[in-house]
This record gives structure tokens, C-alpha cells and sequence, in this order.
């Protein structure tokens, strides 16, 4: 069996007491610098969002519609440029539109599933945007994580947002660690999502993390850093 070759990833988050991860909640209860200065600490020059995220903080308002949606309907990748740290977007359909093709300093890559119009990787490559597409029906994380580190350079990955991403990850045995900072205050609202969201398998078991480090930063916010145990042979 062939070893695994992706990279370290921590899934790195603020939240709420009451575990949930508004950003404009959480800017309410912490709004100094410590989310980024602790992820400046885990060393993690990649970042990676889910779409609803992505939509949130970087991409166009508008979607993207196909003229023709013929899928590409094979795993491919397209490699626009090299860099130390990428900002890394899961987009299944390929439905996101980019304003630029770098943002805060890191190129965008774009992460799709086979079902993903050609048309849509092509306008991706014709604005120096490097893609990967991967996954019969949905994204396959395990075999798109190892192509970002065989194909990019990827050693380290932070897991940034949000929930369902984070429970994607969680539920692909993908985390190597979760960095999760509670900021001093509660949110309360019905229907906000929490940092780990999303799994549909109602009878999954919990996972039992191991505690590596606790501190106070900031005004009052806590940041912890939680393993995985090693598995049972």
C-alpha cells in the first residue's frame, strides 16, 4: 500500500463559548489580532476555505454560469504558478467568480470535482488561476490534498473555514491537529454553524482529541492545540 504523501494539516479556528464561528460575531467578542497572529505561529503559509467562505470574503457576489456545461469528467490540474503558500478555494461545481487571481500576497488555487465545466477550468487557466479537478461525483480531499502536495509543493495546510469544510475534513481522517481559539463571548443564535459541521452520519462517534497546549492570549481569549491519537493497530 502506498504511503500517504499529503500535507500537515491543521484545521485553525476562533469560536464563540458556545462553539459557533460567525466572523462578525466572533469580531464582536475579539477584535484584536490573535486569530492571525497564532496562525502566523502554526506555520502554515497555505490556506484552505471552503466555498460558502470563500464567497464571503473573496470572491465576486455574482456566479459563474457556464455557456457550455459539458464537464471536464477527468482528474486533471492545471499549474499557473509556483509559489511558497497558496490560498486554497474547495468550489465542487465550479460556481465561484475571482475578482484576481491573488489575494493578501497568495495565488488562488481552486479546488473542483470532475463534474466541473470545462469551460470553467479554461476561464480559471485564461486569468492565471491554477486548478485542480479530482472526484468522480464530489471532490475526493484524500487524493486532491495528496496532488497539492506532489503537484504545488504543499507541506503545511491550515484548514481555515468553515464548518462543513472543517467536517469534511474531520470526517476524511484528514487533520493532523485542530488549533481552536474560544473568544470571551456567547452567541446563542439558532442555526449558526459551529466550527465542525455537517456530517450527515447521525451514529458517527465522536472523536477524541489528545490536548497538546493551552494559553490565555489577548483579552481573554483561550487557544488550544488538540491531536489525534495514534490509531489501534
Amino acid at each position: 500500500i502506498r504511503e500517504s504523501m499529503r500535507p500537515y494539516i491543521v484545521c485553525h479556528m476562533m469560536a464563540s463559548v458556545d462553539g459557533r464561528i460567525d466572523c462578525a460575531m466572533t469580531e464582536q467578542i475579539e477584535s484584536g489580532d490573535e486569530y492571525y497572529e497564532a496562525l502566523a505561529e502554526l506555520g502554515c503559509p497555505s490556506l484552505l476555505m471552503g466555498r460558502v467562505t470563500m464567497q464571503l470574503h473573496y470572491a465576486a457576489a455574482e456566479p459563474f454560469v457556464a455557456k457550455e456545461p459539458a464537464p471536464i469528467g477527468r482528474q486533471a490540474v492545471h499549474v499557473a504558478r509556483r509559489a511558497g503558500g497558496y490560498l486554497v478555494a474547495v468550489d465542487t461545481h465550479g460556481s465561484l467568480c475571482w475578482p484576481a487571481g491573488e489575494f493578501d500576497g497568495q495565488p488562488l488555487l481552486v479546488i473542483t470535482s470532475e463534474k466541473c465545466a470545462a469551460e470553467y477550468l479554461d476561464t480559471l487557466a485564461g486569468a492565471g488561476i491554477s486548478w485542480i479537478a479530482v472526484g468522480e461525483e464530489r471532490i475526493d480531499l484524500p487524493e486532491a490534498m495528496e496532488m497539492l502536495r506532489e503537484t504545488f509543493g504543499v507541506e503545511r495546510l491550515a484548514v481555515v473555514g468553515g464548518g462543513n469544510i472543517n467536517g469534511a475534513f474531520l470526517a476524511a481522517g484528514l487533520l493532523d491537529e485542530v488549533s481552536l481559539m474560544v473568544a470571551p463571548g456567547i452567541d446563542g443564535r439558532t442555526g449558526m454553524t459551529a466550527v465542525f459541521d455537517g456530517i450527515d452520519d447521525a451514529a458517527r462517534p465522536a472523536t477524541k482529541l489528545q490536548l497538546r497546549s493551552v494559553k490565555q492570549v489577548g483579552e481573554g481569549t483561550v487557544w488550544m492545540r488538540y491531536g489525534f491519537p495514534a490509531p489501534v493497530e
